[in-house]
């Protein structure tokens, strides 16, 4: 295979410096040039064809989120975003996930190249999954460490999804390109859904805006998973970054419990933790979904939740920005049925009948 060409867009030149470190350490990956701001890296993509941009969002003269949008309207191509700002700020992220951005990286103010160094395989897993995505033209209105499976949160076991309710619920997993992909989703669901669980890949302080981004977007209400957060007909819980979700059942109710832990293939929050538990509480009663993603996180438990008689379903290579975690949980045998993505709701709206 070609080495992955990229170009980092960076006013500091620490950050530069040492991303291009940790890239020259691989044998896939090629920093091709350098920019500090938007203006240099407009002349930088003259000379260069790059498989992937890493942009940063605070920046002189221009800012990130203006050029990814200029990027993604006149010639798109995969783009990383990697930026310090959290918090209130967050909501500029997001924004960079409508407007095109494949994932973001989330780099302290302090100890940053001590980060950088710890941080090599999630940053380096980053590129490699933009470069294998599927990007579009932006158009009309602005819309290394061991790599554990889900044992290390959830023993696996008998179910114990018990008998006194028939009460559905619907679990989703997305990874890379999964923003829009979940949102898509959401969005055409009815007020009476079943009760939703959703696991997507972002980093800590990044999940509580998209979820309120998708409350102001869909029918249903949407909020940021809290521990101990009741799962109701209508509502949709996005797991927190930084935190395992797993589903819970006391009774009729199932609820959710958030808690820390290792990282779950590569991940936390985890799709393989989410969908474990969804097979030991919730069984046949439960309904699944992977949607586009980087990686093998949800196959595993995917097929646990099919063994334990859920429906399940995966998106389809065609309609997916990144068709990875859908195809490894086809291959292992979790996926009954694929679909795309503008039939996902339908689907799963009738299997929770």
């Amino acid at each position: 295979m070609s080495r992955i060409k990229v170009i980092i867009v960076d006013d500091s030149a620490l950050v530069r410096q040492s991303l291009t470190e940790i890239f020259a350490e691989t044998n896939d990956i090629d920093v091709v040039a350098v920019a500090s701001d938007p203006y240099v890296a407009v002349e930088k993509l003259r000379q260069f064809e790059p498989d992937v941009i890493i942009l940063d969002v605070e920046m002189p003269r221009m800012d990130g989120i203006t050029f990814l949008k200029k990027i993604m309207s006149q010639h798109p191509m995969p783009v990383v975003i990697c930026s310090t700002l959290v918090g209130d700020h967050s909501e500029s992220q997001i924004k960079a996930l409508e407007y095109g951005a494949v994932d973001i990286i989330l780099k302290p103010t302090l100890g940053l190249r001590e980060f950088v160094r710890e941080g090599k395989t999630r940053i380096c897993d980053a590129v490699r999954g933009a470069a294998l995505a599927k990007v579009k033209k932006l158009a009309g209105k602005e819309r290394v460490k061991q790599k554990l499976t889900a044992d290390a949160v959830m023993r696996s076991g008998p179910s114990r999804a018990m008998s006194e309710t028939t009460e559905k619920i619907i679990v989703i997993g997305a990874s890379t390109g999964g923003t829009e992909a979940v949102r898509s989703v959401l969005e055409s669901m009815p007020l009476n859904c079943p009760a939703i669980a959703v696991v997507q890949h972002m980093p800590e302080g990044f999940t509580r805006s998209f979820a309120e981004r998708l409350n102001r977007e869909c029918q249903i209400r949407v909020k940021e998973a809290e521990n101990n957060d009741t799962l109701i007909r209508g509502h949709a819980l996005i797991a927190a970054g930084n935190r395992h979700m797993l589903i819970k059942r006391s009774g009729a109710r199932y609820y959710v419990e958030v808690k820390d832990g290792p990282l779950v293939s590569r991940h936390k929050p985890s799709v393989d933790v989410l969908f474990r538990s969804t097979a030991s509480y919730a069984g046949q009663n439960a309904v699944g979904a992977i949607l586009t993603g980087m990686g093998d996180d949800g196959a595993s438990g995917l097929l646990e939740m099919r063994e334990a008689g859920a429906m399940t379903f995966g998106q389809d290579e065609a309609s997916s920005v990144v068709y990875g975690m859908p195809r490894v949980a086809y291959e292992r045998g979790g996926v009954k049925q694929q679909l795309p993505l503008d039939q996902m709701t339908a689907a799963l709206l009738k299997a929770a009948r």
